[in-house]
């Protein structure tokens, strides 16, 4: 199998405990009450066909899934009576579906007993009905480690586009086994199969990891593309974490891979194009030493095969997580509010530039503003700056916001913490009087020394409950001392592995897996101080992670560069937080950003893109003129009138509050298509593939019922005419855009 590692330094982290919930009931009726007679349950629809030599056949209304004699697990598409697939096993080791590698040694090829399957019902969180297949299987070859293998796959009824999967080794010989790491999952995949006129390696992807900030995480595989995809630990820039999903699709088919542990398990999901240009995914985890009888068993992945683009498996994969108990919270009318943010004027803003701007915020009808990075004087103490925000300054300026009638965020990163070890863009770290006071709650590295976090930040380790409780008060210093109606969570991605043994964790990943705790401290502090509060996280530049997306109610699209970005990253959100989140889409002056001198100019205006999409509008101008420093972000006379144009859009149509529909597939629909349903009415919006060039022809407009309809352009208050759903097609030409409201007569 020609499977490349990420060329990262690893950390031994593959140790995790499940944890039994036990519910007791205690005490007894007054009154003994019959209970209702149970209803029949229906039978699974999920059929299984068994071969002897191969396949076995899990088959639902939808999809198919093959577990072929190499234990590859085949995925097929079933649609207008076609088995679609991007699936090319190939032979030898590339056919395999799961390897391990023991003693530098890949052993991919195990002899699977098909005569002696095990079919059972599945039964779980994941669904009511289902079907279970599991297979065991025995090593060939010389030299091959004294491992069986059993693969476990199973298919619910809620799910019929999905299989899930389990590979456990079990050490059947009479001496140690060191398995140095593990592949499952894997799928070898041919871009030809779905479109014959395509390379092998043109699929469209979504790569779920935090990799790189700024970095595409929609994109066409290339030729010779390879991405390492480390989830859930620190990469060696400083971010991290991730959705452990990666995805891939043609015009007609398309095909994911993931694990679904609620838990940011720390493992790769490597993606790289390989000689004959097919192209290569798995799940790569490091393993453990096992003793004679031992089992080592991988997290449950699962393979995905389905029509559209990324919006698909990422839906389903958070369906399959909130059966399994994720919690996502519902918004509040907030988050759905335009938000200005204080960072035009930068690191150095006052009360006096903050409150500035009320006039402002008031005419355009903008009900939240944003304190933004360094108003405080210490990372991990979050005093403010004696120079910028003296005394009680910032209670006050929140107060006078309050008295305008408007509500104020504040930002800061929480776990990050100063030791006078290291500084960022030029503010030289001294030692945080949190760290001075409590040395003991640091993370600390494999050496015993400190371990750093983004911005080369010293980090006290979310697993110790003294500090879960830190970051109460802290919250509630905020929230309810000081006067703030919301968070800006900023820079947020993971923490690393700790190895301080005066914490007693059980696996240095307790610290990873207890990144949760403290948002979810902040976010239910916040709520239940103020209901209606606003707590928005944002991964700088890159994907969320697993680990703290259930805590917040605004998600954010996060240093977009450009206005790509921010409608893929919307698309992304409305996946995973459901069609109707609040999604914010940054400051509109992301969506178009020229490199100059090394760095970005942030001149952007395309509000279309956050509108258009269903996200939430913002912006950072400042007002009034305060010089040259400001430049690219004054809000001059000719600005004022666009901004002030757009956001009474925004405003009028909300159209953040009603439901995304994927109806438009990513990378092949011309021009880049979106859908949404708001009050009885259809919301398109359109985007050319150039924005410098016109784009002429033929839109199609889907999820139309039956009947005749209206089309109005939004943007520019004109009529278009009318159409009848059974031909749903307007003849147009736009630049940029187009923004379309359809409404039934």
């Amino acid at each position: 199998m020609n499977y490349q590692e990420p060329r990262v330094n690893r950390i031994r982290v593959w140790q995790f405990i499940g944890i039994g919930l036990v519910l007791l009931s205690a005490g007894c009726s007054r009154e003994k009450k019959t209970a209702p007679a149970a209803q029949p349950e229906q039978p699974s629809a999920v059929k299984v066909t068994v071969n002897p030599s191969g396949p076995i056949v899990l088959a639902t209304a939808q999809a198919e899934f093959d577990v072929l004699p190499s234990g590859y697990l085949k995925a097929f598409l079933l649609k207008d009576g076609k088995r679609l697939t991007l699936d090319d096993p190939g032979s030898g080791p590339a056919a395999a579906g799961d390897c391990l590698v023991s003693g530098g040694k890949e052993s991919c090829d195990f002899s699977f007993d098909f005569s002696s399957a095990k079919i059972s019902d599945a039964r779980g969180k994941v669904g009511s009905r289902g079907k279970r297949v599991e297979i065991t299987a025995s090593p060939l070859g010389k030299g091959a480690p004294a491992v069986e293998e059993t693969l476990v796959v199973e298919v619910y009824d809620d799910f019929p586009n999905l299989a899930f999967t389990t590979v456990a080794y079990r050490n059947t010989g009479s001496a140690d086994v060191k398995l140095d790491h593990v592949v499952a999952q894997h799928h070898r995949l041919n871009a030809s199969l779905g479109d014959p006129k395509a390379p092998p390696y043109r699929l469209w992807s979504f790569q779920g990891s935090s990799y790189d900030w700024g970095k595409d995480d929609v994109l066409e595989i290339s030729e010779r593309f390879h991405q390492p995809n480390l989830m859930g630990a620190i990469n060696p820039n400083g971010i991290g974490g991730g959705i452990p999903v990666v995805a891939f699709w043609t015009s007609t088919v398309g095909e994911a891979i993931g694990h679904v542990e609620p838990l940011p398990l720390v493992l790769s999901m490597p993606v790289n194009v390989d000689k004959d240009f097919r192209v290569n995914a798995g799940l790569s985890l490091d393993a453990a030493t096992l003793k004679p009888g031992d089992t080592f068993s991988t997290p449950r992945s699962f393979v995905a095969v389905y029509s559209g683009d990324f919006y698909e498996p990422l839906s389903a994969y958070s369906r399959v997580l909130q059966h399994e108990g994720w919690t996502l919270p519902k918004p509040n009318q907030e988050d759905y509010n335009i938000s200005w943010c204080g960072w035009g004027y930068e690191a150095d803003v006052t009360s006096a530039q903050m409150l500035g701007t009320i006039p402002k915020l008031k005419e355009f009808n903008i009900k939240w503003a944003t304190l933004d990075d360094r108003w405080f004087n210490t990372y991990g103490d979050w005093e403010p700056r004696t120079d910028t925000f003296p005394g009680d300054t910032i209670k006050k300026m929140v107060d006078e916001f309050h008295k305008q009638g408007i509500l104020v965020q504040i930002w800061w990163l929480p776990i990050g913490v100063e030791d006078g070890q290291r500084g960022y863009e030029g503010h030289k770290y001294s030692v945080a009087k949190v760290v001075q006071e409590h040395p003991d709650w640091l993370i600390l590295d494999k050496n015993g020394q400190h371990a750093h976090m983004v911005r080369s930040l010293a980090a006290l380790c979310p697993a110790v409950p003294e500090v879960q409780q830190y970051y109460k008060q802290l919250t509630e210093k905020f929230i309810r001392d000081w006067g703030f109606d919301g968070h800006k969570l900023d820079n947020i991605y993971t923490v690393p592995a700790c190895y301080n043994p005066k914490h007693h964790h059980q696996s240095p990943t307790d610290s990873i897996n207890a990144m949760a705790d403290v948002y979810k401290v902040i976010f239910e502090t916040t709520r239940a101080l103020k209901p209606e509060s606003v707590t928005q996280s944002c991964p700088c530049g890159t994907t969320p992670s697993v680990a703290w997306l259930p805590y917040m109610d605004q998600a954010v699209t996060a240093d977009p560069v450009g206005a790509v970005q921010v409608r893929r990253r919307i698309k992304m959100y409305k996946a995973l937080l459901g069609p109707e989140a609040a999604v914010y889409g940054d400051h509109v002056e992301l969506s178009d950003m020229p490199r100059d001198h090394g760095g970005y100019r942030e001149v952007g205006k395309d509000f279309a893109s956050t509108i258009g999409t269903g996200g939430v509008v913002g912006t950072k101008f400042t007002w009034p003129d305060y010089g040259p420093k400001f430049r690219n972000v004054y809000l001059d006379p000719a600005k004022e009138t666009f901004w002030k144009k757009w956001i009474d859009i925004y405003n009028s149509q909300m159209l953040s509050k009603g439901t995304f529909l994927n109806l438009y597939v990513y990378g092949y629909d011309s021009p880049e298509g979106y859908a949404i349903s708001k009050d009885g009415r259809m919301y398109y919006a359109f985007f050319s593939p150039d924005p410098a060039k016109t784009w002429k022809g033929d839109v199609e407009l889907r999820g139309l019922a039956p009947g005749k309809y209206r089309i109005y352009d939004y943007e520019h208050g004109s009529d278009l005419g009318t159409i009848d759903a059974q031909n749903p097609k307007l003849a147009t030409s736009f630049q940029q855009h187009l923004l379309l409201e359809v409404t039934k007569y």
